[in-house]
């Protein structure tokens, strides 16, 4: 189920991305320092799921987050509740089923597509809500068979280390951005990946060479440009990072603190980036 739980985090930062050229200020790795902080504290951008060959994970990335004080995940994985909470957050409401949202035989001609892709009916999750899905279909676009997964290697390391993963936001916090999108749009989506799984597979290699470039801004503008499809820029992502910003003061306010989330969130003008230099932090690239 941590793997739904991963696709849930794909799904919030899967782009619709192009080319990107890289610039000497790029980087996924950022300090934060001033305003009154007696010590740095470090943003990460992932990707939340990710082949093994295009994997980066850097002595100095994990030096940085073994010495924070606190470290934060987008959400709290470790939370042994999180798993069950998941599974009823994702429930459709009772006597409700995707089949009756897509009617009888667009759900036959859908279901087929499905479970060509899948290996598995769509009727198995007959229950769930049209997002669980979509996670599966995203898990798909991930086209290699050995695959990494950023926030899983920081859970590990942070075992490793007698570290407590903290979360910026709740399970309930990311399934409700999903939940505020109507059920014919999210079922208007399936049905666009299931019948376009061919091309869904390369806008997903080339976002992830635009991660490698790692050009938060590019990631950001580009997010812009699919954010309609999920519901629009405010659900996913101004919302979203506005929200994180307190608690990540509180915490930086006591020690060094340590903050990995998906690199949409971090560039434009509403990024975490952006919003953490309003706060009056200076926040500067650091090279890996």
């Amino acid at each position: 189920m941590k793997t739904i739980y991963i696709c849930i985090c794909l799904l919030l930062s899967h782009l619709l991305p192009t080319s990107a050229q890289q610039k000497e200020s790029n980087s996924l790795l950022w300090e934060i320092s001033g305003n009154a902080l007696q010590q740095p504290s470090y943003l990460f951008g992932t990707m939340h799921m990710i082949c093994k060959e295009d994997f980066l994970f850097p002595p100095l990335l994990q030096e940085k987050f073994i010495n924070a004080k606190e470290v934060f995940l987008e959400i709290d994985m470790d939370d042994p509740s999180m798993l069950m909470k998941m599974m009823t957050l994702l429930q459709l409401p009772k006597g409700q089923t995707i089949q009756q949202l897509f009617g009888d035989s667009a759900f036959k001609k859908f279901d087929s597509a499905y479970k060509k892709i899948t290996g598995t009916s769509a009727t198995a999750f007959n229950t769930f809500k049209p997002f669980m899905l979509m996670s599966m279909l995203t898990e798909k676009t991930l086209n290699c068979a050995a695959r990494e997964s950023y926030e899983q290697s920081f859970m590990q390391l942070a075992t490793k280390h007698s570290k407590d993963i903290r979360g910026l936001e709740t399970i309930e916090d990311q399934i409700a951005v999903f939940d505020a999108i109507p059920d014919s749009l999210e079922i208007i989506n399936l049905q666009q990946m299931v019948y376009d799984m061919d091309n869904q597979v390369k806008e997903f290699q080339k976002l992830v060479s635009i991660y490698k470039t790692q050009d938060m801004d590019s990631l950001y503008r580009l997010t812009q440009k699919g954010t309609d499809a999920f519901g629009g820029e405010a659900e996913l992502l101004t919302k979203r990072n506005s929200k994180w910003i307190p608690l990540m003061k509180t915490s930086m306010q006591g020690g060094s603190s340590f903050f990995a989330v998906g690199a949409a969130h971090l560039g434009g003008d509403i990024g975490v980036i952006a919003l953490l230099r309003k706060q009056g932090y200076t926040v500067k690239p650091v090279k890996l």
